[in-house]
């Protein structure tokens, strides 16, 4: 149900910590990953280890830990989730998130997220009825906070009433809802990615470094956001999108058969690194050195043209259409022109010369091309740069 998708879990300071436990693996489940955060007052119930065991990832709790800040700041670990689950979340915590106050790590990670929110409180039931928790969350549901519960039910403390979080499947569920129902469900989407190889020979072929990483991350985030993916792609070393339509190809001409196969869609992306020429004529036998020393003739053909092909479609032309520019000269120029012949909406350019160790690398420097101009993106994670085209490409088709 929600394979591929990613929850951040923020664990609040309350005797209902113990079910954060029992949330990850609901969510795991339901096929997501968890990455857990505890504040300091969680840490009091339940184990970092604990939740680093059942979730399978590293625990954190500490903004100041610069080792963290060399792997992971706390802004591209706020926005790599597709949700953030505050689990329990206290009064104290709701306090916080409606002050928009940024006094530890998971306040911080809340203040600075861009990614969707949901809360299940839990506190004492007169916590819960006083007109300052209850400010509270009126305001956080104006902000679009996301609410699962509180119960009814009996309290650590010996009352009854409502106060009491929301059982783990319960929160699971709504989670999905949040998921599962993002601006882009019922839009499809075509991705392609990673290199094509053009056969020289049996066991020779023309290729790029391209590692597919980014259009891995690009279908993620589109099917994060309730997109149908399909997922064309050459022989890449990323790993696979988790949700998606996967179609495997090896050269151009194949990945263009098996993009206008997968028409009609709303949109497409063509993230992958093809081949410009293939072999006129491979042979089915390995090239060999002769005793002469001659060095072998290559002649080469063009392959299609994916993205003109499609961009310049009578019938079944995608609403959007973005290309990629991967240039290592002029760039910005060289990629405003591509977009202009190949009649595309949007071009994402990036510079690939060596010395940015972009191509086959985790991050990515890019600028986004449409008609209206030019938007520079900074430098950041190769998620993060899906994550961000996700969500202007959601509002383009609204």
């Amino acid at each position: 149900m929600l394979n591929g998708r990613r929850v951040l879990l923020i664990i609040g300071g309350g005797i209902a910590a113990y079910k954060s436990l029992e949330l990850i693996r609901a969510l795991q489940k339901r096929g997501a990953s968890v990455v857990p955060v505890m504040t300091r007052a969680a840490s009091e119930f339940v184990t970092p280890l604990s939740a680093s065991a059942l979730s399978g990832h590293k625990v954190y709790q500490d903004l100041f830990d610069l080792t963290d800040e060399a792997e992971m700041g706390h802004i591209e670990l706020s926005r790599s989730a597709d949700l953030i689950i505050v689990a329990p979340a206290t009064g104290d915590l709701m306090a916080k998130m409606a002050l928009g106050m940024a006094s530890d790590l998971a306040t911080t990670l809340l203040l600075a997220t861009d990614t969707p929110v949901m809360i299940a409180p839990a506190m004492n039931v007169r916590m819960w009825e006083h007109a300052a928790t209850q400010r509270n969350l009126e305001t956080l549901r104006r902000d679009g906070i996301y609410v699962c519960g509180p119960d009814e039910g009996d309290m650590a403390c010996g009352e009854f009433g409502f106060g009491r979080m929301s059982e783990p499947d319960s929160i699971a569920d709504a989670a999905a809802d949040i998921l599962l129902n993002g601006p882009l469900k019922g839009k499809h989407i075509i991705v392609t990615s990673g290199p094509t190889h053009e056969p020289i020979d049996p066991v020779r072929y023309i290729a790029n470094r391209s590692s597919g990483s980014q259009g891995t991350a690009i279908a993620n985030a589109l099917s994060a956001l309730g997109a149908r993916v399909s997922f064309i792609t050459g022989p890449a070393s990323a790993e696979m999108p988790e949700g998606c339509d996967i179609i495997r190809v090896e050269t151009a001409r194949e990945m263009l058969d098996a993009v206008q196969v997968a028409l009609p869609c709303d949109a497409a992306v063509f993230a992958a690194a093809v081949a410009d020429w293939r072999m006129k004529d491979a042979t089915d036998r390995k090239i060999k050195k002769n005793a002469a020393g001659d060095i072998p003739v290559l002649n080469f053909a063009e392959n299609p043209d994916i993205l003109a092909t499609v961009s310049q479609m009578k019938k079944n032309r995608p609403r959007l259409i973005v290309g990629f520019a991967a240039e290592t000269d002029d760039v910005l120029e060289n990629a405003t022109a591509k977009r202009e012949r190949k009649q595309c909406d949007w071009i994402v350019a990036n510079d690939v010369s060596p010395e940015t160790g972009i191509m086959g690398g985790t991050e990515n420097d890019v600028t986004l091309i449409t008609e209206n101009g030019l938007i520079d993106w900074p430098r950041m994670s190769k998620n993060a740069v899906a994550q961000k085209l996700a969500k202007q490409m959601a509002d383009e088709l609204k």
